[in-house]
């Protein structure tokens, strides 16, 4: 609901603040008094697009800002989140455009500075227009086919197709994936096959390089230990021997001194046994060096060939490593992972087929589910088309013909809202073609067919926006006017009702009265707004149905009106 507008330097307004409420609210006043600078400056603040020509003659710059109040669950709460704008649901929200005299403008939404563009598009949320040159929301047939749903009240209907075209779209994504995979399913599934085949054989495992290397470095400093143990068991090699000719020579020489007649304590002979026992001494320690140096060589479990295996394994397991780009140590988890994807690339075609079924199954579930919305859109379509055409009689128009078509949209266009196009068409007389609206109705048709829309809507789609009718009741008078008074007030039951008028019936329908009038001269003209009081809207009614001159029986006749 509108609140507040606040209007500087527009046209012949140089500062007005009005308070808004509820209910029909109508504007009236001379021709040409600057009824429609109100709209136009609601339009400013809404986004519409403006010229130059709206700033006052004389000022730098005009200015609109226009406050309402939707209420929380409201679709603009959304649309401001959507865009990056701060506002609190259930709170004011404030719309204000600066437009320079050159043309140039800038836009704000609770002073936070937008574009003109997200101005417009919040501003169509909160406002339609119904008029002699402009028709915007209602009318617009990007529009129809919600209008038409929250009048059939298809919400469950729409939540199923919208799931159902998701679900099919999500499969059809992962059917397009595996038809990739696919193609390069052959020549993946041979590469993978052939380094599966190499980390089988290689088996490889957790913390095999680490033991590994340690084991190469133990075997080959085994290797080098042994070489030292071999060199010293070379060269004890030929010394037993000669250790024993060298015994068996001195014990020899003993012998001969002794046959000699040299004494047995003789000095010679006992310095021959002297040295016979030493080397004896010697040959047995040379014995157990030799055993010592034995068991030495036996106490390295070393092969040659240990080393060579070792080797050999730890150069095979980096090498995989380096073909696969890892770690040796991730070998056994890329074994795995291997194994897993040929299993996968292996049963792709089954795969494929699954998702074939599943996407066709998909498919077919949404048809139905669209299938069911058109054919209760079709219900709805029959309703909202006679409840149209018997609102058109009373607002003279009872030649004229309304129906909702209902259109098939191309395969490819079909969405989450269905497969069928809305328009609302009219055919003017009795034998012409049906037609949109906006291309067959006259400016004057066009906003009545736009009020028995509305009428026959009333109540049905959420909370409605501000809605402007501007000279809806033009060229019409008597009971016709009436009848458009009545529904103005019937749809302001329901919402909040702008309309600018000439006929007397409409303006004794209003809530609120609002009176237009021009002040000054020349170039020193002002518009100023004055809200009427009941007496001032009696006076105001009066001339409307009289004219220049108030006459008593006008005034009766505005009491009559007013009190119908």
């Amino acid at each position: 609901m509108l609140t507040g507008l606040w209007i500087r330097d527009v046209v012949l307004i140089e500062s007005l603040d009005l308070a808004v409420g509820p209910g029909l609210t109508v504007l009236t006043g001379e021709t040409g008094a600057g009824k429609s600078i109100l709209l136009d400056a609601l339009g400013l603040a809404a986004g519409v697009r403006a010229e130059a020509g709206l700033v006052r003659r004389g000022a730098a710059q005009a200015s609109a800002a226009a406050a309402f109040s939707p209420p929380p669950g409201h679709a603009v709460w959304s649309l401001l989140e959507a865009r990056g704008l701060s506002a609190v649901p259930g709170e004011d929200l404030i719309l204000r455009r600066v437009l320079s005299a050159d043309g140039r403008s800038r836009a704000f939404v609770n002073d936070q500075p937008a574009s003109v563009g997200a101005l417009r598009e919040i501003g169509a949320l909160l406002v339609e227009v119904h008029g002699q040159h402009e028709t915007v929301g209602l009318l617009d047939a990007r529009t129809h086919r919600d209008l038409l749903d929250a009048y059939g009240g298809h919400g469950a209907l729409l939540r199923a197709t919208g799931e159902a075209w998701r679900a099919w779209r999500e499969a059809e994504a992962a059917l397009e994936t595996l038809s990739r995979d696919a193609a390069s399913v052959a020549s993946e599934a041979e590469e993978a096959g052939l380094m599966l085949a190499e980390l089988d054989r290689l088996a490889p495992e957790s913390g095999e390089e680490a033991a590994l290397a340690e084991t190469r470095a133990v075997l080959g400093a085994a290797e080098k230990a042994l070489a030292d143990i071999n060199q010293a068991g070379e060269a004890l090699e030929g010394l037993p021997p000669r250790l024993a000719a060298a015994i068996r020579a001195l014990g020899l020489a003993r012998s001969r001194a002794l046959q000699a007649g040299a004494g047995a304590e003789g000095p010679a002979v006992r310095r021959l046994a002297e040295a016979e026992a030493a080397l004896d001494a010697v040959f047995s320690g040379l014995q157990e060096a030799e055993a010592a140096v034995e068991a030495a060589a036996s106490a390295f479990d070393f092969r040659p060939d240990d080393l060579e295996k070792a080797e050999e394994r730890l150069f095979a397991l980096r090498a995989a490593a380096r073909k696969l780009g890892c770690a040796v140590e991730e070998l056994p988890v890329r074994r795995q992972a291997l194994a897993d994807r040929l299993a996968r690339l292996e049963s792709g075609e089954a795969e494929l087929v699954a998702a074939r079924r599943a996407a066709a199954e998909a498919q077919t579930r949404y048809i139905e589910a669209a299938a069911a919305l058109t054919t209760a859109r079709t219900a709805a379509a029959e309703a909202l088309s006679r409840a149209v055409e018997a609102e058109l009689p009373p607002l003279k128009l009872e030649r004229a013909r309304f129906r909702v078509a209902l259109e098939p949209l191309a395969p490819d266009r079909a969405g989450p809202g269905g497969c069928d196009r809305v328009v609302f068409q009219v055919a003017t007389n009795p034998g012409a073609p049906f037609g949109d609206l906006t291309t067959v109705a006259s400016g004057g048709e066009l906003a009545r067919f736009a009020l028995a829309l509305k009428a026959s809507l009333a109540g049905r789609g959420g909370e409605p926006p501000l809605m402007i009718f501007d000279e809806v009741d033009q060229g019409v008078g008597g009971a016709v006017a009436d009848a458009v008074g009545l529904r103005l007030r019937r749809l302001a039951t329901e919402g909040q009702v702008l309309v600018v008028t000439h006929s007397p019936q409409v303006a004794a329908r209003a809530t609120a009265h609002w009176r237009i009038a021009k002040a000054g001269e020349a170039e020193d003209l002002r518009t100023r707004v004055e809200p009427l009081d009941p007496a001032a809207r009696e006076e105001e009614i009066a001339r409307m149905l009289a004219g220049a001159e108030v006459t008593d029986e006008a005034r009766a006749a505005a009491r009559a009106l007013m009190h119908a």
